[in-house]
């Protein structure tokens, strides 16, 4: 079963078509220049179009960095 619906290509096509020109902008209204950054665009558009698109990954909780407890002196 394919994952990603006929839609959802067409919009992810119509997108790359977009970065190629140049026209294509993110959410801040900056040009989009890395091709991950506009497919991931084009999903989100497909998302919300309601075509058969997977869910985004979960983002993991990492490990807090930088949080030690001080050993006190006895």
């Amino acid at each position: 079963m394919a994952k990603y619906s006929k839609k959802a290509q067409d919009k992810v096509e119509k997108v790359m078509r977009e970065k190629k020109r140049g026209t294509l902008k993110s959410g801040s209204g900056k040009k989009v220049t890395s091709r991950k950054q506009a497919i991931a665009i084009g999903l989100s558009e497909a998302r919300k179009a309601g075509a058969k698109v997977p869910n985004p990954p979960k983002r993991k909780a990492g490990k807090k960095t930088g949080t030690k407890t001080k050993k006190r002196a006895k």
